[in-house]
């Protein structure tokens, strides 16, 4: 049983065989793939998997604290697994490559961002946006 499917479960949700597959599909991405691209990979596994089917289960396990929903300014909803591991995203403007990093100063600034305006920080989301330098 994969990570997703395991969280399911222990939030009581019932399990269908195609829930599985798209369980199984986001688990084993190492991108941030759009609702489109799931489809594409889970109707490789089961052709009876419709589209609607993958954003009624994308917004089920969203709803449901599972799956994070990213927009990287491209006009596409991407999602990756919900985890406790925080992480900040790099996004290349160009190829449109999703780089997770985490940056130890960076967290530490923040949270001295956040006393200073009076604030005790519980959450964030970082997205920076680049294009890649040549080196010649």
């Amino acid at each position: 049983m994969n990570r997703i499917e395991k969280a399911c479960q222990d939030r009581g949700m019932r399990m269908t065989g195609q829930r599985r597959v798209i369980a199984r599909v986001l688990s084993q991405s190492e991108d941030h793939p759009d609702v489109e691209e799931l489809y594409r990979r889970a109707s490789a596994v089961d052709d009876k998997i419709s589209i609607a089917t993958v954003y009624r289960t994308v917004k089920l396990f969203e709803d449901a604290g599972i799956l994070e929903r990213h927009d990287f300014r491209d006009g596409r909803s991407r999602y990756e697994e919900a985890t406790d591991d925080h992480h900040d995203h790099l996004i290349d403007l160009q190829s449109g490559e999703v780089i997770e990093f985490r940056h130890e100063e960076i967290e530490r600034l923040q949270e001295i961002v956040a006393r200073e305006l009076g604030y005790r920080l519980v959450d964030h989301r970082l997205e920076l946006y680049g294009i890649k330098l040549k080196t010649d």
